[in-house]
């Protein structure tokens, strides 16, 4: 998959675009509460897009249980999700390569069996999914 395409809209053009709720944690690091999220037990067939600019960033496939009250990823696609360390240190923000939209944080070696023994934890908001054959 090709690298994100850049998004680049005023704090006014997002207010336009997104719920207040969606605002909050895309664009000012929101989170939302524990299991309050539409995805955190949902496990149809698709993919996961931002929220804010569409673009694609998690299939379902990498989608997993682990309990913490978020939709847990162990991968996203290739080039769609940036990294950086929270302020603080002890903690790894993820957010969309594309827009900068903040998704949560990824925490790394917490046992889970997974191929990358990697936990995306994601807000729902920061995501729409998108359903595997959906009709047009």
């Amino acid at each position: 998959m090709a690298a994100a395409v850049p998004v680049q809209k005023t704090e006014e053009e997002w207010r336009a675009i997104l719920s207040p709720e969606q605002f909050w944690i895309l664009r000012q690091k929101g989170t939302e509460e524990k299991g309050t999220g539409k995805y955190d037990k949902f496990y149809e067939e698709g993919v996961y897009n931002c929220a804010g600019c569409g673009t694609p960033l998690y299939k379902s496939t990498t989608k997993f249980d682990s309990g913490c009250g978020w939709p847990a990823f162990f991968e996203g696609l290739p080039g769609a999700i940036n990294r950086s360390p929270d302020p603080d240190g002890r903690r790894t923000e993820i957010t969309c390569a594309a827009c900068g939209g903040h998704l949560g944080h990824v925490f790394k070696g917490e046992g889970f069996k997974t191929p990358t023994d990697e936990r995306h934890c994601v807000n729902s908001v920061s995501i729409k999914f998108i359903q595997a054959n959906a009709s047009l």
